[in-house]
């Protein structure tokens, strides 16, 4: 279980931003707890808000349909209203970014095979650029 760098988002393969959506609804429903995303537990929800919108932003734009929004409705039932800013500022760092990068990396080295080459060339160019 992982929660991908809120950077990397928009250069995930289908596999993995369809395999985040169905993590973010676990954690709706039964608050998981593993070791790769626990942290997200010292943020406030909202944090957990900002970065599930931008989930859900990246699969409208690449015509994924979400089928129910049940379990993040309920989660979230509470939430007023949420200011935009980047959500877990201290784990989503820069040496994150370069693990989910590597992570991403190996990926596509491998073949998968729906990381096509342009999107994991964008991410290369985003990496390069920020790191």
């Amino acid at each position: 279980m992982r929660l991908w760098h809120i950077d990397v988002i928009a250069y995930l393969p289908k596999g993995q931003l369809l395999s985040q959506w169905r993590e973010l609804n676990s954690i709706f429903a039964k608050e998981d707890q593993h070791i790769l995303i626990n942290y997200i537990y010292e943020y406030p929800k909202e944090d957990l808000y900002l970065y599930t919108e931008k989930v859900m932003a990246e699969m409208k734009k690449r015509g994924y349909q979400i089928r129910t929004y049940e379990k993040k409705n309920h989660y979230f039932k509470d939430l007023g209203p949420v200011k935009d800013r980047k959500p877990f500022q201290q784990h989503h760092n820069q040496e994150y970014l370069e693990i989910c990068f590597y992570n991403l990396k190996e990926k596509f080295i491998r073949g998968q095979k729906d990381y096509e080459e342009e999107m994991y060339q964008q991410l290369c160019t985003y990496v390069n650029n920020v790191l």
